[in-house]
């Protein structure tokens, strides 16, 4: 009886794309992907609309990609953009022939009237490049995982790392009109005009509060000033006011004390006990039961260090 060959394990490579099931297809959208280039060799407005969205590979189709990047070159010499001058610059770069040839970009502009809507299908082109990137780093985490020689950590950080990536180079906020500026403006000022007090986050420093009205969203507020004179003791009071005053969760980052530091100054600031009595445990009676009712507010205090 004739043995059956065995089978031969072949390595895939990092940079293959995985199918984590068999059969299935890597989302696309090569019909989309067809009235966005149509429309862009049509109408300039088109181009205008969706440079700063899509690059090159987000494209599923090689022909797509070259034709965008012909475009694209075009785009950044300040030429026109049609028909004929996609078909020179594809010549040129002897890609013609790869694409289809003329009859394919003909083919395309026919597609479409006009570069109506070429925005939100371009926004759908990058979503499905972005799950194919999902997809793509996924296959190459869990090949990473099932490897005894990985280090998990290292793992975990050129995880972060990639899908940083993938966020950073796609997800761009687009830009909006004045008008639409304007009517989420009044919106605010409206419902800040309906608002008692402050139109912000309290700081719990009344003089502060006066000034700033508030710690207002997006806000980046930098408190500088020589070593010794009290910003840590300064941003700890605030972040204790907002987390145990007004419940609003807080988060602390500090690059010089640890967590156990900051937590027991805030003690000593929330019970009266000093840093020195803390540090050494020797506390009275009446001193702990002091501590264990005062630092109950702390303890539910939406505050993390």
């Amino acid at each position: 009886m004739e043995k059956p060959n065995p089978v031969i394990g072949h390595k895939i490579g990092k940079s293959t794309l995985i199918n984590l099931e068999k059969g299935k297809i890597p989302p696309q959208a090569v019909d989309l992907e067809e009235v966005v280039l149509g429309a862009m060799m049509i109408d300039k407005k088109g181009v205008d609309e969706v440079i700063d969205i899509l690059h090159a590979d987000v494209f599923y189709k090689d022909a797509h990609r070259h034709i965008y990047e012909a475009i694209f070159k075009l785009f950044e010499t300040s030429e026109p953009v049609d028909l004929l001058t996609v078909s020179a610059q594809l010549r040129k770069e002897g890609r013609l022939e790869l694409i289809g040839g003329d009859f394919y970009l003909i083919k395309l502009t026919q597609k479409v009237a006009s570069s109506a809507h070429i925005e939100f299908h371009a926004r759908i082109i990058l979503q499905k490049y972005i799950q194919r990137s999902l997809i793509k780093i996924s296959s190459e985490i869990i090949e990473d995982a099932y490897s005894e020689a990985t280090d998990v950590f290292d793992l975990l950080d050129t995880a972060e790392s990639k899908l940083y990536e993938v966020t950073q180079g796609n997800l761009k906020r687009s830009a909006e009109t004045a008008q639409n500026l304007v009517i989420q403006a009044k919106k605010k000022i409206e419902e800040i005009s309906n608002k008692d007090g402050l139109s912000g986050i309290p700081s719990g420093f009344d003089k502060v509060d006066r000034l700033t009205s508030g710690w207002q969203p997006s806000d980046l507020v930098i408190i500088a000033a020589r070593p010794g004179m009290g910003k840590t003791a300064l941003t700890l009071s605030m972040a204790r006011n907002m987390a145990v005053n007004s419940n609003i969760p807080v988060a602390f980052f500090s690059l010089e004390m640890s967590s156990i530091q900051l937590i027991t100054r805030l003690i000593s600031s929330e019970t009266g006990l000093s840093s020195e009595k803390l540090r050494t445990g020797r506390l009275e009676k009446h001193e702990w039961e002091q501590l264990n009712v005062k630092v109950k507010a702390l303890e539910s205090a939406p505050l993390f260090i």
